[in-house]
């Protein structure tokens, strides 16, 4: 059995402000048949049985939850209700043409709208903030970065969805040192991700799906008796077992290579004051992230503070998820200095929270969602980060799949499965190059010098 961590021992200001009972609900005590069986107690499991009680209101269906709903990147995230896909939209078009390309983006934009109406139908308080997105250019390397993305919406015939903005316009409206230009994104939102987490989940139990928690799958059994194993009993499924870990797939086995857990790193401030507020800028309150190569992304809350998401902790050998690992990753110093060499006027300023946690990169960062009728066994995931979003429409295609639907031509995560990671330690030798030349790559750019000798090299092993 695996350990028992509790909200508190995460950090996550999410979970801590969620307006919900965190005490964990009752294990798997005995066996239990029901329709359709999900293993994985987040947004991917739980988008996955709304969607298909949607349709099928007479379904009966059981979450099993390793640890609580919202354990994982579901409660740990940065705030995003992302347009962006996890494939940029130019590697979108040149792997799958222009059509799938403009259909990936807009099936994005259209759910962050299906997910604000959710929470006004189910009543989550999930402070769903629609603000777009702004990627700001902090060097004169990055300008042809944010002229390439504005270029590849323009072909898909999506100018509409974005804006240009010259260093005046986008100092105005972020008053970040070495501001160059950005790429304005007129759909996307904030929102308080620990409230949908918990809210999705209260909405279920409304509607009789059964939630067990700190229960483990110890084992799949699969047809013609499809179930999931665990150490106080086994849940049967009628209909289907679908699973739905995300990057805690990975100790699955049949999965180990199918992703990598990569870590992010999150710190939070207290609430700025207003003469802060002033200085900092940022009235819109947009999705924020400039164009480096070690990612950022920043969230202004409900209540004013400023989260800074970056790098996490290297990658583990053999696809190792240590907690402690995370508790104890030294990059929390890195977004420090971070926050500060943005906004120089917050230096001292108290942070009251930091986080840290893994999310799943598949091998070609495509998503993955398969059902097999026959083994009635089905599987979604790889978001890549961008799992607020991109796992709902994952979540809609597997409900359909499930119930029988035809599957949208224009959906290429539709697939039996992601392409394998390599071996050890060929993998974590990989890896840990990529992470450090991307990081060499940034510091050079910053210092205004020329980058490495192997970014090229390093930029070809790390893009999709």
């Amino acid at each position: 059995m695996s350990a028992t961590v509790s909200p508190a021992d995460i950090g996550s200001y999410w979970l801590a402000s969620c307006n919900d009972d965190l005490t964990p609900r009752p294990a798997v005590s005995g066996d239990d048949t029901v329709d359709v069986a999900i293993m994985g107690g987040g947004f991917s499991s739980l988008w996955t049985a709304y969607f298909l009680l949607q349709d099928n209101p007479d379904l009966s269906i059981a979450i099993v939850e390793r640890q609580f709903c919202g354990f994982g990147a579901s409660g740990r995230n940065g705030g995003w209700c992302s347009p962006r896909f996890p494939i940029n939209p130019a590697a979108l078009t040149r792997r799958f043409g222009a059509a799938t390309a403009r259909a990936m983006l807009v099936a994005q934009q259209t759910m962050i709208d299906e997910v604000g109406r959710i929470c006004d139908q189910e009543g989550i308080d999930s402070q769903f903030n629609r603000v777009g997105v702004l990627t700001l250019a902090r060097s004169a390397e990055q300008i042809p970065s944010v002229r390439h993305s504005y270029d590849a919406y323009c072909k898909l015939g999506m100018a509409d969805a974005c804006e240009l903005l010259d260093a005046g316009q986008a100092q105005a409206a972020v008053h970040a040192t070495d501001v160059h230009g950005a790429l304005r994104l007129h759909a996307g939102a904030t929102i308080h991700p620990g409230r949908l987490v918990r809210g999705l989940a209260r909405a279920l139990e409304r509607r009789g799906v059964r939630i067990y928690e700190r229960s483990e799958v110890l084992q799949m059994v699969e047809s013609p008796a499809p179930a999931l194993v665990t150490a106080g009993g086994t849940i049967r499924a009628r209909r289907a077992i679908l699973l739905a870990g995300e990057a805690y797939l990975t100790a699955q086995p049949g999965y180990r290579r199918r992703l990598i857990p990569m870590a992010s790193t999150i710190m939070l401030t207290a609430p700025l004051t207003a003469a802060q507020w002033d200085s900092v800028g940022w009235r819109g309150g947009e999705c924020l992230s400039s164009y480096v190569h070690t990612t950022n992304y920043l969230t202004r809350t409900a209540d004013g503070r400023i989260l800074f998401g970056s790098r996490g902790a290297p990658y583990r050998y053999g696809s190792d998820m240590d907690e402690a690992a995370l508790r104890e990753n030294a990059n929390f110093d890195w977004i420090r200095e971070r926050l500060i060499e943005w906004w120089p006027s917050l230096n001292g300023i108290e942070f009251t929270h930091r986080w840290a946690g893994y999310l799943g990169i598949p091998r070609d960062w495509l998503p993955t969602v398969h059902f097999d009728p026959e083994r009635r066994l089905g599987h979604s995931y790889g978001y890549t980060g961008h799992g607020v979003i991109t796992s709902a429409i994952c979540a809609r295609a597997m409900a359909g799949l499930v119930t029988g639907r035809a599957p949208d031509p224009h959906a290429p995560y539709i697939r039996a499965q992601a392409p394998n990671w390599e071996v050890e330690p060929l993998r974590w030798a990989g890896i840990r190059y990529v992470q450090n030349a991307y990081l060499r790559m940034d510091v050079a750019e910053a210092a205004q010098k020329s980058p490495p000798l192997d970014a090229n090299l390093a930029k070809y092993l790390g893009e999709p």
